[in-house]
């Protein structure tokens, strides 16, 4: 049901309900259930679509910053509405509450009068309950048409027809890689299909016309994504209802065109745990279904390209060349990959494919990054964010960290990772202050870059001719440099245990 008829039905204008905030979010919203609690931390435990109606004392005994939390947390969960009861515990709304949901796009209503909320959520929901099973009966009736198909021969083109026919929607079925795999209807001329990614299952919008998207499991492994098209005038719903109603079907005619095997989708199902950083135990049990040892190591690979798309199979390639097993996956503008790598002389092939990655061709301002050893496929998400927080750390310190200029060893930034990861900012400051701040000084008074010169300088193991060389510096003028910053910094630091600190600091100074 619409918000707005629920709301003027006769249960609920007992309550006398007056809309307090979210004003421009009312129209059109559906409601998927009603239901009612008194509990602050409700919110994980909803599904998105529902009414919730709350008596206020809870919410009357909450600190100010709890209530705000409490809208923003329903709100992001989806949450169709919020109604609260006034009385005397609660006799007005907060106004820190109704500022969060109309910045939230939560529709807030206040419930003038006492009305048994169990007597709403029976009305409402039983009329909810009998809609919903009126749509699972014409999804089903849909979902033994497109049977039907199948059993008669019908081919995967075939069956989707049906489905477009009984919804007048377009329909396209898209590989995890984004190849279409078959269309029907409006969807063959790229509507459904043109849009950007759901990342799982929801409505997006794709220019002017709006798709649904349905995953579609094949022995427990994300196979392919149904998108429908959500034509005008036709519940979005039924459309939606009617595409998980196929999803079976659907799975069965993939099978019967091109049967997949579990190792490679299980293979694409892993990284998009890895990608969307899941739980170590999910993470082993598809690794183990994909091909990868549990207890083998693994590094993570990341690029970062406007063609992530294009470079998957030349990345495939290459890693197929460098380590015993591979998976990859693209996001957008992000490729992904999961090396395997051999349990013995593993650091040596993790650096023998940083040396392949770089060269791998890729266009102009692209970045690749290669995440941490993990021991194991458990810390494959781990190893992925690692590469991640490379890529975005790597830019402000001005190192390549590998054997190419778009390839960064996260190995390389370990400093600063942890540093990100752990210090807060103003500690990390405070601590690039006390050690450096006479040489940073002098560079900001003087335009000199002895910073840069210490850096390079330390980062070479204080090998003073290759910092000279890195640096296109004659040999003397190296010495100076150095001299003059030996000056600033109480001195020569090899052979003392200023030197890790003072190599820290360096590291550090470009973080914000």
């Amino acid at each position: 049901m619409f918000l707005d008829e629920v709301l003027n039905h006769r249960s609920v204008t007992a309550a006398d309900p007056l809309l307090c905030a979210g004003a421009s979010a009312v129209e059109g919203r559906q409601v998927r259930w009603v239901h009612s609690s008194e509990v602050l931390d409700i919110a994980p435990l909803l599904r998105g679509g529902e009414l919730l109606l709350s008596g206020g004392q809870a919410l009357a005994a909450a600190t100010d910053e709890r209530r705000v939390g409490y809208v923003r947390e329903l709100a992001g969960r989806g949450v169709a509405a919020l109604a609260i009861e006034t009385g005397p515990a609660l006799p007005d709304i907060p106004e820190s509450m109704l500022v969060a949901a109309e910045s939230n796009g939560l529709p807030l209503f206040e419930l003038r009068k006492v009305a048994p909320f169990v007597g709403i959520m029976q009305e409402i929901n039983s009329i909810l309950i009998g809609q919903s099973v009126e749509l699972l009966q014409r999804g089903d009736e849909i979902s033994h048409a497109m049977a039907a198909e199948l059993a008669h021969g019908g081919g995967l083109d075939e069956v989707l027809a049906v489905l477009a026919g009984q919804t007048g929607s377009g329909v396209r079925l898209m590989s995890p890689a984004g190849l279409t795999l078959g269309s029907a209807g409006a969807a063959d001329g790229g509507g459904a299909g043109s849009g950007p990614e759901t990342g799982g299952s929801g409505t997006v919008s794709s220019g002017a016309v709006s798709t649904t998207a349905v995953d579609v499991p094949v022995r427990g492994v994300l196979a392919a994504r149904l998108e429908l098209e959500l034509p005008e005038g036709v519940d979005p719903t039924f459309i939606r209802v009617a595409g998980e109603r196929s999803v079976d079907i659907l799975g069965l005619a993939l099978l019967q065109r091109m049967p997949p095997g579990l190792k490679e989708l299980a293979g694409a199902e892993l990284m998009r745990a890895v990608h969307s950083g899941s739980q170590p135990w999910r993470l082993e049990q598809l690794g183990a279904a994909a091909g990868f040892a549990i207890d083998g190591p693994v590094a993570a690979v990341t690029v970062r390209s406007a063609t992530s798309g294009r470079l998957r199979p030349a990345l495939d390639a290459l890693l197929a060349g460098a380590v015993p097993h591979a998976a990859s996956y693209v996001d957008k503008l992000e490729l992904i990959a999961l090396a395997g790598l051999p349990r013995e002389g593993t650091r040596a092939a993790r650096a023998s494919m940083i040396e392949a990655l770089g060269n791998l061709e890729v266009p102009e301002g692209s970045a690749i990054a290669v995440g941490p050893l993990g021991l194991g496929i458990g810390e494959a998400a781990w190893s992925m964010a690692e590469a991640r927080r490379t890529l975005d750390l790597a830019p402000r310190t001005g190192r390549a960290g590998g054997p190419a200029r778009q390839v960064r060893d996260a190995d390389a930034f370990a400093a600063e990772r942890l540093a990100a990861e752990s210090l807060e900012a103003g500690a990390r400051r405070d601590f690039v202050r006390r050690t450096l701040g006479p040489l940073l000084e002098h560079d900001e008074q003087r335009n000199s870059q002895l910073l840069q010169t210490l850096t390079v300088w330390l980062d070479s193991g204080c090998n003073t001719a290759q910092a000279a060389r890195e640096l296109h510096l004659e040999r003397q003028s190296m010495y100076h440099r150095l001299q003059r910053i030996f000056d600033l910094c109480g001195g020569d630091p090899r052979g003392t245990g200023r030197l890790v600190g003072l190599h820290l600091a360096t590291r550090l100074a470009p973080l914000p």
